[in-house]
């Protein structure tokens, strides 16, 4: 085995302490996956006060009133609190109640930057009190972009930090700082070099995390190879194209995996009964359950598609909406979870009244988290028509149940999802290129055709099931990613 790492991971969110979305799955996978590989890591992440219980999660304050210095006129205190996400891999949480403990929900405060420009500088003050010679600082999106910007400037003369190398993992770059970066007037944008402004200086929640980490990090790297080069285009590249284009050479693409601990059918009891690819047959079980615990027609014959992503312009719930009265017709039912924009929210949810037996929509991030593979166990589809999709952890988790993916080659759906060929009988879901609801449509006929052939269809579903999205591989190639930056710098 190659030498021993010592690798900081740091994220805003990290299931199952918190999470929103696929970053926190990723952040808590990738970690255990390292650690398996017998390296050294730890995790950082804010101490959400309203979200994570220290008692629950027992919690041991580690350092107290630790004063930080921001800037030669601001300083603020904030604590260190130590849990664990496995037996020997420590998870420090970042407390500052200011920050982090006023709101039930992890983001959408209105003063973004200045939260986690706090807790940038507090994860590397931690890395010092901890005196963890680390190899890799490995940041997780905007919200850790300052990071490496530091370690250029302010932290470049820290002992404990100055053999550090920077990885940058962008998850989504429409995700730049703390409100959309397209709302900003040309003369507000921030050019990557200037000094951080102050706290109460209202240009800091201009201040773009994310390219300041482009700019600065050792290496970077996006979630998938297909999306690693969609966003050096100026289609994708969500006005930061020209400099990644200029860092090609230290960008790289690594597809997100899934835990195949938490995610299995087998073992999970979230679901009505548990089965495998060779036990298939109980697939068939759980949509029976799962049609009368959503109170619609029992019918094991009749196809479930289902939709458990953020509902958003991005995950392609335009075209969903345009095409609901076509999908209507079909002899299927249709289940939609999760939260988002309430301009789709509503459309769908007056759908769902008049069409109750074909259409249910539980608007809820928390039903979501809680319904998630219990709706993949029971469905026989998974639609994510995505407008982009840097890699989307959904479509895997999906397979993983024997739910078979209808996506947009986009992104890492591109990458995860091999188009069905009857001929070849290769293949493990539906996939269309074009942003065309017709299309969509199209594709969604295509797949209900094959369902109709069962000997077919039940191969299809074997087959995706045991298609392998373990994080073993992506970890193997993060530690090339780690050793390559190691050796270069």
């Amino acid at each position: 085995m190659s030498k021993k790492l010592k690798i900081v991971q740091i994220s805003s969110e990290l299931a199952p302490f918190s999470k929103t979305g696929g970053l926190g799955d990723v952040a808590r996978s990738l970690p255990k996956a390292l650690n398996r590989l017998g390296h050294e890591v730890i995790c950082i992440t804010p101490l959400y006060g309203r979200v994570i219980s220290k008692k629950e999660n027992k919690l041991k304050l580690v350092f107290k009133d630790v004063v930080l210095f921001l800037n030669s006129d601001e300083k603020i205190k904030v604590n260190y609190w130590q849990g664990y996400l496995m037996d020997d891999l420590p998870v420090y949480f970042i407390e500052c109640p200011k920050y982090f403990s006023k709101h039930k929900h992890l983001y959408g405060s209105g003063k973004e930057n200045s939260r986690f420009l706090v807790f940038n500088v507090a994860a590397l003050k931690l890395i010092s009190l901890l005196k963890f010679s680390a190899d890799i600082i490995h940041c997780h999106d905007w919200q850790t972009g300052l990071i490496p910007y530091y370690l250029k400037t302010d932290f470049r003369y820290s002992k404990t930090l100055k053999k550090a190398k920077t990885v940058y993992t962008i998850h989504n770059l429409i995700f730049q700082f703390g409100h959309n970066w397209w709302e900003v007037a040309p003369g507000d944008k921030d050019y990557g070099r200037s000094k951080i402004p102050h706290l109460s200086d209202p240009r800091l929640e201009n201040i773009n995390f994310a390219k300041r980490a482009i700019l600065s990090a050792d290496l970077i790297n996006t979630v998938s190879e297909q999306y690693r080069t969609e966003i050096m285009t100026k289609k994708f590249g969500q006005d930061l194209q020209r400099i990644l284009k200029n860092r090609e050479s230290r960008l790289f693409g690594i597809v997100n995996g899934i835990d195949y601990n938490t995610y299995n059918p087998e073992k999970d009891k979230t679901i009505h009964k548990n089965y495998s690819w060779s036990e298939i047959k109980n697939k068939a079980i759980n949509k029976v359950y799962l049609q009368k615990k959503f109170l619609l027609p029992v019918d094991k014959d009749l196809p479930i598609f289902c939709m458990t992503s953020r509902v958003t312009f991005q995950k392609g719930f335009e075209m969903i909406i345009k095409i609901m009265p076509q999908l209507l017709k079909l002899s299927a039912q249709f289940i939609i979870i999760g939260s988002g924009d309430k301009i789709y929210i509503n459309a769908l949810q007056k759908i769902a009244k008049k069409y109750p037996t074909k259409l249910v929509v539980i608007p809820s991030h928390e039903a979501n988290q809680k319904y998630e593979t219990l709706v993949y166990a029971g469905a026989d589809f998974f639609l994510l028509p995505s407008v982009h999709e840097p890699c989307g952890l959904n479509q895997l988790i999906a397979m993983r149940y024997g739910c078979i993916p209808i996506v947009r080659e986009i992104g890492g759906l591109y990458d995860t999802v091999e188009n069905f060929n009857p001929t070849s009988k290769k293949g493990t879901g539906f996939t269309f290129k074009e942003e065309d609801e017709m299309i969509f449509y199209a594709t969604i006929i295509r797949a209900l055709e094959n369902y109709k052939h069962k000997t077919v269809w039940l191969n299809l579903v074997k087959r995706a099931m045991k298609q392998s999205s373990s994080w073993e591989i992506p970890a193997q190639k993060y530690l090339k990613l780690y050793q390559k930056v190691l050796k270069n710098n």
